[in-house]
């Protein structure tokens, strides 16, 4: 495994719309792993692929309830709302509030190939949907509606 660089604001890379991954190989597994432990040593919560320079539809997540590994995540649901606080750590002097579904299903492939469906409420949820924007070319800070310190 190894650390890679977090791209930051003005990079224009987190504007780009990332591409699905058609086979999910070795090659696919060491990036997640990379993207696992440069998010654990940034002390973020996920990581989309972009913000690391790779342009591939891949997330990873974990809010304290183990690692959640994502190839090609996609929403099959979206329901309520919640207003939300968010940073993000290609932005990392900003902070603030937005509206996120409160409760949402994906449906993705893990590190295997294998597909899968994660539900999310609350702050999962809020993760889910700020890492799947990454993979739109969608910055949380389009969304804010009020900034915070």
């Amino acid at each position: 495994m190894a650390l890679r660089e977090i791209r930051k604001s003005g990079d224009e890379i987190l504007r780009k719309k990332s591409r699905e991954i058609q086979e999910v190989t070795d090659r696919v597994r060491t990036i997640l792993d990379d993207m696992a432990e440069t998010m654990y040593h940034a002390e973020g919560g996920g990581l989309a692929a972009c913000q690391v320079g790779i342009l591939k539809r891949l997330v990873v997540i974990d809010i304290g309830e183990g690692l959640l590994k994502l190839v090609n995540p996609e929403f099959v649901l979206q329901k309520g709302e919640q207003i939300v606080e968010e940073g993000c750590l290609s932005f990392p002097d900003v902070w603030g509030r937005l509206k996120r579904p409160e409760r949402v299903v994906v449906r993705a492939l893990d590190e295997n190939g294998k597909e899968i469906t994660v539900e999310g409420t609350g702050l999962l949820a809020k993760c889910l949907c700020h890492e799947l924007d990454h993979l739109d070319g969608i910055v949380f800070k389009d969304k804010i509606i009020e900034f915070t310190e």
